[in-house]
Parts: structure tokens; C-alpha cells; sequence
């Protein structure tokens, strides 16, 4: 199934990992992506490919975690290319360690950018979509979204949030705007190198190895936002066969 022409689709984490995947795989159905990160070097190598094969993509350098940025990022988007069909929230980090540890600055780096900035995402974008008449987030949860891993109570606690916060969306929306919630198992991306406590990186090092490629989660993202104006595809999880939990 194709996506419409003129879909106007914003993926926050864009300079790696799923957002980098997602980007080029929908940029080849046509849409028109507006890529969103703090990387602009990494942005702009993902703009000039997908250009570069005959697609259209803008990148906006820009932090989830300001809400300024995001409000910047839709009214670009918006001013750019005349509306906002999908919402793609998928930056995330995972500084993993023990509660007792107390790293407080690393829970509040991921409350900050693993809630907050999709809050700051939907508060963005979520006028232009009302004022449009329809609108599509996606979130990007975790089965850490799902269930509670030792050393990972925080991230888990970030993760459970964004899967709460999607669903009161879809409650409230009344059928105008459509959210989706993905929850990846191990997928190779950068979210690994974030892990700061070595023993827990080295016992994540199994999950590491059998970690399915992004490209993967893409095409779950692609199924979803190819749905019927009618179908709400609510929930996806998604993990390398060989992980359990």
C-alpha cells in the first residue's frame, strides 16, 4: 500500500538508528520528511541521500527536550510544505543503572528526552492537526514499555509513560487524530552506546548481538501510517525472534 503524495511526515531522532531508517524508507513512497535532531551533520548526509534519489526532505537542527524547538520544527513543516500529516516521536536515550546508584542527572536526562520531549512533540503539533481535521502520532515505546528489567527501572518508567500518554491521546481525539504506540525489542541503533554503567552495557552485550536491524521498526511504522483515514493501528511490538522478553 502507497502513502499519499502529499504526507508531510516529522521524525524526531532522525541522525540515527530507526529515525534514520524511517526517513529514507518513507521518503521512496513519496513523502515529504522533515528530519529532526540535534545532529545537523548527520541530518544533512540523510537529506542529500534522499534527494538524491528523488525525494524531498528539510532538516531542522533541534532539541526534543525544548519546546520552543518542536513548536519551530511544526511551524516549519507546516510553512514548508502546507500541513502535518504524521508526528513521529522516536527520540530516546537508555542511561541504564542500579536505582540505588542515585544518578539523578541521567533519570532526569530521560524523563527529560524520553517524556517530555514527546509531550513537547504533541503540544507542536497537535494544533496544526486539529485545525487540518486529521493527524497521526507515532510513538516510539519499548518492551521496556511492557515489562520491568533489573537495572532498568527508570527507562522502564519512561517507557511505560510514553505507552500511558498515547493512549490518553487516542481517547481524547475522538477519531481525528490517529496514535499509534511501537514498542522495538533490541534494535541496532545508538541507544546501546547511551548505557552508562558498564556491568549492566556488558549484560546487555547478548541483546546487542541478536538486535534486528532498524530497517525492521521502519517498515512497522510504514505499516501503520498506511492504514485508511478509519484504521488506528494502536499498538505494535516488535522484537528479534530470538529475545524473550
Amino acid at each position: 500500500m502507497s502513502i499519499e503524495l502529499n504526507q508531510v511526515i516529522v521524525i524526531t531522532g532522525a541522525s540515527s538508528g530507526i529515525g534514520y531508517a524511517t526517513a529514507r524508507m518513507l521518503a521512496k513512497d513519496g513523502v515529504k520528511i522533515v528530519a529532526v535532531a540535534r545532529r545537523k551533520s548527520r541530518l544533512d548526509k540523510l537529506v542529500e541521500g534522499i534527494e538524491a534519489s528523488g525525494g524531498q526532505a528539510i532538516a531542522i537542527e533541534a532539541d526534543v527536550t525544548s519546546y520552543e524547538d518542536m513548536q519551530r520544527a511544526a511551524n516549519t513543516a507546516k510553512e514548508i510544505y502546507g500541513r502535518l500529516d504524521v508526528w513521529v516521536n522516536n527520540a530516546g536515550v537508555m542511561p541504564l543503572a542500579p536505582v540505588e546508584m542515585n544518578k539523578i542527572d541521567e533519570w532526569n536526562w530521560m524523563v527529560d528526552v524520553n517524556i517530555k520531549g514527546v509531550l513537547n512533540g504533541v503540544a507542536a503539533a497537535q494544533p496544526i492537526m486539529r485545525l487540518q481535521g486529521a493527524g497521526q502520532f507515532v510513538n516510539i515505546s519499548s518492551v521496556a514499555g511492557h515489562y520491568v528489567y533489573k537495572g532498568c527501572a527508570v527507562y522502564c518508567a519512561t517507557k511505560f509513560a510514553v505507552r500511558a500518554f498515547s493512549e490518553g491521546i487516542r481517547m481524547e481525539s475522538d477519531g481525528t487524530i490517529r496514535v499509534t504506540n511501537i514498542s522495538p525489542g533490541a534494535t541496532k541503533s545508538d541507544l546501546f552506546e547511551t548505557i552508562s554503567e558498564p556491568k549492566i552495557k556488558e549484560d546487555f552485550k547478548g541483546l546487542s548481538d541478536i538486535s534486528i536491524d532498524a530497517d525492521a521498526v521502519a517498515r512497522a511504522i510504514r505499516f501503520a501510517v498506511t492504514q485508511p483515514v478509519d484504521v488506528d493501528i494502536n499498538e505494535i511490538i516488535i522484537r528479534p525472534a530470538k529475545q524473550d522478553l
